[in-house]
C-alpha cells in the first residue's frame, strides 16, 4: 500500500534527522506535529530539549512533549516528567514530575520504571521507600534496561529493599556491565576481587576494572593498576587482553 503524504513527509524527516540534518527534519515534522501527530511532536520536544540544529529552548520542548503527551505516548510523558523534577523550562515540582513519569512507567515504559525507582529511592514526590524502587527496578530490568539492572546490583549488594544476597548483586550488575555500563563493571570487577556472589578471581576482577577504565571510570583505573602491582607481569598482560576481547565482541566473549 503506498505511503500517505503525511507518512512521506515523516519519513523524509526521519531520513533526514538520521544524517544531522536537524533543520531539515524539523520543517517536515513541524507540520506534522501542528496536526497533532504525535511522533512528529515528540521528536520535536527532542530537537529542542537537545538543541538539535536550533538553539536549545526548554520550554518548547515542554510545549511539544506536553502535546505528545496528553496524547498517552509514554517517552513524551516521561520527558516530561524529568522536565518538571529538573525545572527545565518550568518550575521545578517532583509531585508534577511523579504524575507524568508514573503514567509512562504504568504503561510498561522501561526508561520510565527505572526512573519511578529513583523517585522513591530518592523520595522525590513520594515518601522515601526502597522496597517500592526496587519493585520498579524489576520491572524495567526485566526488559533490559540496563540502569536498573545496575540499581538492583547495589540493592542486593546493600541490602535496601530487599534481603542481601551477593549472588543476586553478581548477577544483576554482570547483565548491566556486559551492556557497558561502568558503574556496573567496576562493581562486577570488586565482586570478583572479593569473592563476593562469585568465586574470587583476580585475573576477572582486574579484566573489569580495565574495561570500567577504559569507558572512562578513573576510579577503575585506580583498582587495574593496584591488582597490577600485585600480580606477575604476565598476569597482567592477560587480563587485559582478556579486556580488550571483551570489548571487541561487544561484551559477548567475557567469560574466561
Amino acid at each position: 500500500m503506498p505511503m500517505t503524504v503525511a507518512a512521506q513527509d515523516f519519513e523524509k524527516g526521519l531520513n533526514a534527522y538520521n544524517v544531522g540534518d536537524y533543520q531539515a527534519a524539523l520543517r517536515e515534522w513541524r507540520p506534522l506535529a501542528e496536526q497533532s501527530d504525535t511522533e512528529a511532536q515528540y521528536n520535536l520536544g527532542t530537537i529542542y530539549s537537545d538543541g538539535l540544529g536550533v538553539p536549545q529552548n526548554y520550554a518548547e520542548a515542554l510545549k511539544w512533549y506536553q502535546f505528545a503527551a496528553d496524547q498517552g505516548v509514554a517517552m513524551a510523558q516521561h520527558n516530561l516528567g524529568v522536565m518538571y523534577a529538573d525545572g527545565l523550562g518550568v518550575p521545578q515540582d517532583y509531585i508534577e514530575a511523579e504524575n507524568w513519569i508514573r503514567l509512562a512507567a504504568e504503561q510498561g515504559n522501561a526508561t520510565a520504571q527505572n526512573s519511578m525507582g529513583v523517585i522513591y529511592k530518592k523520595g522525590q514526590g513520594v515518601p522515601r521507600d526502597d522496597t517500592e524502587a526496587v519493585k520498579w527496578w524489576k520491572l524495567s530490568a526485566d526488559q533490559g534496561y540496563a540502569f536498573a539492572q545496575g540499581y538492583l546490583g547495589d540493592s542486593y549488594r546493600k541490602g535496601e529493599g530487599v534481603s542481601q544476597n551477593y549472588t543476586e548483586a553478581y548477577r544483576w550488575y554482570s547483565l548491566a556491565a556486559k551492556q557497558g555500563l561502568s558503574f556496573a563493571q567496576i562493581n562486577l570487577g570488586i565482586r570478583y576481587y572479593k569473592g563476593e556472589g562469585i568465586t574470587q578471581n583476580m585475573q576477572m576482577a582486574h579484566m573489569w576494572f580495565a574495561i570500567a577504565s577504559t569507558n572512562g571510570l578513573e576510579q577503575a583505573g585506580e583498582y587495574r593498576d593496584i591488582l597490577s602491582a600485585l600480580t606477575t607481569n604476565a598476569e597482567t598482560t592477560e587480563a587485559e587482553e582478556m579486556a580488550r576481547e571483551c570489548m571487541s565482541s561487544d561484551y559477548t566473549k567475557c567469560e574466561f
